[in-house]
Parts: C-alpha cells; structure tokens; sequence
C-alpha cells in the first residue's frame, strides 16, 4: 500500500500564524519528546515511522510549502509539487500519476490519502493498515475511515452507514450517504443513525483514479500530466470522484481524533498556556498567549480567550468565536506573507513601502544556518542591498567567492548573479527597491553549493 498525505491550504482559521507559505500544519505549538515544541507534520511523520509507514509514503503540497517541509523532516522525504495550488481532485490525480508512471506502481495497488496534520493516536494508522486488507475482501470503488463521534459537532462531515445491507459482518459497512456540516440538532439525528465523523482519509486501487484520467481525456504520465497542471479543473476529489462512485465502504474507529484547524481546538493541544514573551495573570482562565513577537504583550483578566501575534498581525479573539477568524481576514488576502521558514533558515519582512512613483521598498531579516547556503540566483527588476549583522559566510557573487562577517555590506544590483552560505549562523538585513516586487522575479541557477564552485572552477579554466 501506498500513502499520499495532502498538505495544501493556508490554514487561514488560525491566522496570524499561518499564512500562505507556513499553513497550520506547520506552527511548532505542540508539545514533543524531551519537551522541545512540535509541528502536526513532525508529529504525524514521526508517527508514521512508529508503525512502519514512512517508507511508502509521499507527500502532494504546493511550491510554496516544499522547503518548509523539508526543513522540518528532512530532504529525503519524497514530495510531489504542484506548480500551483487548485483544489484536491488535481493533486490526488497528480501524485497517482507519478505512483503509476514513474514508480511504476501495479493496478491493483491501494492508494490512501490522508491529511497531513490529523491529531491521532498511534491506533489510527493501524487503521490505516487495515485499507489494504479490506480491498481484499470486498467488491468496492472507495474505503474511507470514519471516526465514531464523540459530541454532535456542527464543524465536521458525516458518513451515514447503511448497516442493512451489510450481512452480518462488522469490520465495515457500506455507505448510504453524506452530510456535510450539519446543525448541531442534525448532529444529533445522524449520531443516532450511527453515523461517523469524515476525518478524510480514504482509498482506491491505482486503476480506478487512472481510468477516471483516461476516461476524461487527460494523461496518466506524470511529466506530460504536470505540464498541463493549469488546465485540470479546480474541483474536490469529493466532487468530482467519491459522489460518483458505485460502491464506498466506510471502517469506523474509535480512538482519539481531533481536527486542530482552529485556536480553540489547537489550544486544547499545545505545550502550554504560554508561548513566547508575555505575561497571563492569575486571573485569566483557560487564555493562551501564542507571541512570536520580540515585544511582550501582558494580558490581565481576560477569560476563554486566545491571543495570537505574528509579523503578519495581532488576533485577540474568545475561543469559541476563533473559528470565524476566516471571515474577517479576507481583506489581507493579498498581502505579502510576513515570516516564512525556508529549508535553509527563515526570512521576517520588517517594513514595506510603495511610493507614488510606483517603486517599492521591502526590508527583510534573513537569518542562515551554519552550513546552509541560498540558491545562486539573480533578480531582473530589483536591487538588493545586505548588511550582515551577526555571524560568517562566504558570499558567491559573478563567479566569485568572498568572505563576509558582521559589519559588511553588499550592493547586489539587479542582474547579478549571487547567493550566500553561512559558516556560522548568519543575519542580514535584506532591503529590496524596485517596480513591481514579487518573489517571481527569481531565477535560480544552482542550489547545491559544491555543484556552483565547480561551475566556477570550469568556467575559469575556460577562460
């Protein structure tokens, strides 16, 4: 069996930590081994270690998540990246094709697709196992996994059972039909039809998803299917393939579940009632303080309440009205992501500009790790001035090596080809001024670093 985890969206319910570059999945709030804090991907991945799952697991995400991702497990870890985010059918269809075409996986393999940030017990990817087993057994399209409820939630879809038609056994149940976010009352009614919470995990074999390809014309290869990613319609795998199926068992479990995709739920969660600069007094029950800020921020007698800062902005909101953070932030929608972790550091915007002449200015603090380099690249449109302020490193600039240390300063002028690696961990301020900034003026010549010094050493021996 084959695992793809799905880590797409931008988590936006729990803003003003996620954004588009750094969604839920990868805030570090929880609590891990030795008390050091935690990512839901870290803690998923090292769960599929644990039962021996990791090996034959992908992950489909977006061109914007790649390096956090790696950053945070590790570069080995096989991903498939869209070159742009639409919706769940594309990416499943995408990484099925690489299953089928390049790692030439057999039609009768069973494909799970999980989320990639559940809050679960180690028993629910032994549940997981159980997949396999069961298309074994049964003539079915789809094997889901519901989690039986354990309060009528309003927030989840639900998987009705339609146990008549299932005789005699109970290791699964076919499916009736769907209900997506009821009312508490309509909870309520399904709970008692025996119905499961929709924690959107399922199954297929390799054949089914790549004859519905076929049968709509596009290609099962994985390289042609990537060219032609824009043109895939921007639908859910929901949609557009399980409404339609003939035939979906459902396996019910019931250990411990929970979808910490809002504050309310992540704060049941995370290490403690505090992270970051701050003060809570005494008198502010169930409050969390969640402060990436270099500014404390003091809070006095405010109760069920969660208080949230990041570059990207400040939430004070009551715990059970955080889920509808997503509502009022869509003014910032095009706004500039404030923090990203990238695989070779982190990057923070201090101050953006946009003058009346249509020039722009952003100033960033760009921290290194030792021995982690940038990409040699160049920009087209815009100058880049550094002032390193702690640490050293080598600076590649036009074929050349430099050192650099606290105290300098670089003019990196559009069109020339730079990048940097620290020999101790490095900061710098970097203050962009151009027409137009986007991070797509961007072209990348190398990334490894020994693969551009000996660029440079045949390019000298050329010359």
């Amino acid at each position: 069996m084959k695992l793809v985890l799905l880590s797409g969206g931008s988590g936006k319910r729990l803003w003003p930590l996620s954004n588009d570059s750094r969604s839920k999945q990868f805030l570090k709030v929880l609590e891990g081994d030795n008390g050091e804090k935690q990512s839901m991907l870290q803690r998923v991945w090292k769960q599929l270690n644990s039962v021996n799952l990791s090996d034959e697991t992908i992950i489909a995400t977006s061109k914007l998540q790649k390096d956090i991702i790696q950053s945070q497990i590790g570069t080995d870890v096989p991903l498939i990246t869209e070159p742009e985010r639409r919706d769940t059918f594309p990416a499943i269809a995408l990484a099925v094709s690489y299953l089928y075409s390049v790692e030439k996986v057999s039609d009768d393999e069973v494909i799970s697709i999980l989320p990639v940030d559940p809050y679960v017990e180690n028993s629910f990817f032994e549940k997981v196992k159980e997949l396999e087993g069961i298309f074994r057994k049964s003539d079915c399209d789809l094997a889901l996994i519901g989690v039986n409820p354990t309060y009528p939630s309003s927030k989840y879809g639900y998987i009705v059972q339609d146990k008549d038609s299932n005789t005699g056994q109970t290791e699964y149940y076919n499916v009736s039909h769907f209900t997506e976010k009821p009312t508490e009352e309509e909870a309520k009614n399904l709970i008692s039809m025996n119905a499961l919470w929709n924690c959107g995990v399922f199954a297929f074999k390799s054949k089914y998803v790549i004859d519905i390809l076929i049968e709509k014309g596009l290609p099962t290869d994985f390289e042609t299917l990537l060219n032609q990613y824009d043109t895939l319609p921007s639908i859910s795998f929901d949609y557009e393939v399980v409404e339609k199926a003939n035939r979906i068992i459902v396996l019910p479990y019931s250990g411990k579940w929970k979808d910490l995709g809002t504050w309310n739920t992540l704060t049941e969660e995370t290490a403690s009632n505090q992270i970051g600069s701050g003060i809570i007094s005494e008198d502010a029950v169930n409050t969390h303080l969640v402060n990436e800020l270099s500014i404390p921020i003091t809070i006095l007698g405010i109760q069920n309440a969660v208080i949230a800062a990041s570059p990207d902005g400040i939430l004070v909101t009551d715990k059970s009205a955080s889920p509808r953070i997503k509502d009022f932030i869509k003014v910032f929608d095009n706004r500039l992501p404030m923090y990203e972790e990238r695989l070779w550091g982190w990057s923070r915007v201090l101050d953006y500009e946009k003058y009346t002449n249509g020039n722009e200015m952003i100033t960033k603090r760009i921290c290194i790790h030792r021995g982690k380099n940038s990409s040699y690249h160049s920009h087209l449109y815009r100058d880049e001035v550094w002032t390193i302020v702690k640490g050293e490193g080598e600076l590649a600039l036009e074929g050349n090596i430099t050192k650099v240390k606290a105290g300098d300063n670089i003019h990196l002028p559009a069109n020339k080809k730079h990048g940097i690696r620290a020999i101790t961990d490095l900061e710098f301020i970097e203050v962009q001024t151009g027409n137009g900034l986007s991070d797509d003026d961007f072209s990348r010549l190398y990334f490894d670093w020994d693969e551009m010094l000996n660029s440079f050493k045949k390019s000298k021996v050329i010359l």
